[in-house]
């Protein structure tokens, strides 16, 4: 089989888990279903995604991802990174506190399940987000907020890192909803450790 058809079959997974999210939430949801609603074997289903928190986790990266493709015209119109990553960490909260967003839904009705299979879905929203941040992280080298001996690879997954940590997990120190304040803490932790060279 080729790379393009596990592909296919693979969006076709999480468009059937999302759905069945949204029909009927976590726990009502089965493998079995998913499978149905696909249109593949329970065994194809299972080369792709192990057990069920595997196969909801990615299904919720997917759905945290849409908000991201569509932040691309706002980052791209904001000149420092500091200010792109405030941006980034209210994006990435509006795909959980949209009321009427799914994840917000199944977060506030199932929030054990949605917390169990979100954990198990972050093994791959790391690298992805890396990725989608690092064009950001080349621009911010050129203008010279990160010194040039940073490896950018590194720095995109730790700023991935540090995202996912600000926009999930609110603090006593800084108020993650004022993005006033998120790039106010950015411009003074984050931001210095990227100017100077590494040791």
């Amino acid at each position: 089989m080729t790379d393009t058809s596990t592909e296919t079959v693979s969006e076709r997974l999480l468009a059937a888990t999302e759905k069945l999210l949204a029909d009927k939430g976590i726990r009502a949801t089965t493998m079995q279903q998913v499978a149905e609603v696909a249109g593949v074997s329970r065994a194809w289903l299972y080369r792709h995604y192990p057990d069920k928190p595997a196969m909801i986790g990615a299904a919720i990266v997917r759905l945290n991802e849409s908000f991201w493709s569509g932040a691309r015209s706002e980052l791209d119109s904001i000149d420092s990174l500091s200010a792109q990553l405030a941006a980034g960490v209210r994006i990435g909260r509006g795909a959980y506190d949209d009321p009427g967003a799914l994840l917000m839904r199944l977060r506030t009705d199932e929030p054990e399940e949605f917390a169990a299979c979100a954990g198990a879905g972050i093994s791959g929203l790391v690298p992805d987000l890396a990725i989608f941040w690092r064009s950001y992280v080349d621009a911010a080298q050129q203008r010279g907020e990160i010194h040039p001996d940073h490896d950018l690879a590194e720095v995109s997954e730790w700023v991935a890192r540090v995202l996912i940590s600000l926009g999930t997990m609110p603090g006593d120190t800084v108020d993650i909803d004022d993005g006033a304040q998120v790039c106010g803490y950015l411009d003074r932790y984050v931001m210095p450790g990227l100017t100077i060279a590494p040791r």
